[in-house]
């Protein structure tokens, strides 16, 4: 069946295209874009009348945990544990029904979710998957507790292997063995973190040979390397040994930036993630105090490592950690990168061409001929208005080609 998206704004991932503009779907992929309403078209085609709407190619969140139900998650200690398979259905749902069609998770889920929405036994996006966080002992991704018992958040189960190790030696037989559990890529943390309640953001974790060990064992697999990295000495360790890009990016110094910039890594800020820590506690979470305190702590430095990474041209991707936030409202991020001063068209890019450049996808992220028809409609013409408040404006999602 042919679709045709009439007289839209179109936002083709990298920049707007002059006047308005015909998009041709068939076959789940675009096929033509032409002039607004100038194309002889199939009549039996569907029409989409985008008249005072923007089109833009379905957004890509680089940074989720679909897994995960919120930063004050507790259910884990007393729900069945199977329960958290069926509650990610709804999270996978709402994700692309937020406008979400493609996601790289940063931990916690595993194969059978991926093959779960490959083979259309759920809904959700398009997928890549870390599988477990990568950690040290005593790391942002060891869930062991000081009172002795161990976290069932993000526990180890048949297809999740435990993601915690040390030295040479043990951080090479952990990367195989998540990829073996069918990780496409490793997600490490090379500094503490704001959720990790005994660590802090601003200190180092892993040692440099251990991520360049890493790095290379992920490599030798086509795979890249993901990166949770707060500090500027475990973001600058990170960007040595070779990570494809730098999660957080909370207190980037001068050095850091040049680092990434000479080495091309890319920068995913997950600019709502702090504030979903601070939400949380607001509404009457159990967050533990050290925990919020670090959220509060981290904002102002954090806007501001984003704004000078920006000034400086390092490459920003959109990522939200959603997981620790609300499913579904990722495109905020979007909204938040505007206000740290990227433009509409950098702010849109970060969500999807560039997005998919990290990714190495070069079907999605554009809407352009062979381009598959992941597709949001989005309320007004954003070359012309604020695209702030654009998680308020979604208007409808197709993924290849079908409504959502």
């Amino acid at each position: 069946m042919v679709t045709v998206f009439k007289n839209a704004k179109v936002f083709d991932g990298t920049r707007f295209l002059v006047g308005l503009r015909d998009v041709v779907v068939d076959g789940g992929e675009v096929t033509a874009v032409t002039e607004g309403g100038q194309g002889s078209h199939d009549a039996s085609a569907d029409y989409v009348d985008c008249a005072g709407k923007t089109l833009i190619p379905g957004v890509i969140d680089c940074h989720v945990h679909l897994m995960s139900t919120g930063a004050s998650d507790s259910s884990s200690f007393h729900d069945p544990f199977s329960l958290q398979f069926y509650n990610s259905v709804a999270q996978m749902e709402r994700t692309l029904k937020g406008g979400v069609t493609t996601v790289r998770d940063a931990g916690g889920t595993d194969l059978g979710a991926k093959v779960a929405i490959e083979t259309g036994v759920v809904r959700g996006p398009r997928m890549s998957i870390a599988v477990n966080i990568m950690s040290q002992t005593g790391g942002h991704g060891d869930f062991h507790l000081v009172s002795g018992a161990d976290s069932p958040f993000m526990a180890p189960h048949p297809g999740r292997p435990s993601g915690v190790a040390d030295g040479l030696e043990g951080v090479q037989r952990k990367t195989r063995e998540l990829l073996r559990a069918g990780a496409d890529h490793i997600k490490i943390c090379s500094t503490g973190g704001v959720l990790s309640p005994r660590d802090d953001p601003r200190h180092s974790q892993f040692t440099e040979a251990e991520i360049a060990v890493i790095v290379a064992e992920a490599a030798a697999q086509g795979a890249h390397v993901m990166s949770h990295a707060q500090g500027a000495p475990g973001i600058k360790n990170a960007v040595r040994a070779g990570v494809r890009s730098i999660e957080h990016g909370i207190y980037l110094d001068d050095e850091a930036i040049d680092l990434m910039l000479d080495n091309g890594t890319y920068l995913v800020p997950t600019l709502q993630a702090p504030q979903a820590v601070i939400k949380s506690a607001e509404a009457g979470s159990a967050l533990p105090q050290s925990v919020v305190d670090k959220a509060h702590a981290v904002i102002e430095a954090h806007y501001a490592s984003i704004a000078k990474a920006h000034e400086a041209g390092i490459r920003i991707a959109l990522g939200t950690d959603a997981g620790v936030g609300p499913h579904g409202e990722n495109l905020e991020e979007i909204s938040l990168l505007a206000g740290v001063g990227l433009s509409t068209g950098e702010a849109l890019a970060a969500g999807t061409s560039v997005a998919a450049d990290l990714l190495g996808h070069d079907m999605v992220g554009r809407i352009g001929e062979g381009a598959l028809a992941d597709l949001v409609v989005v309320d007004g013409d954003l070359s012309t208005e604020d695209v702030r408040g654009i998680e308020d404006r979604v208007n409808s999602v197709y993924q290849g080609g079908e409504l959502v």
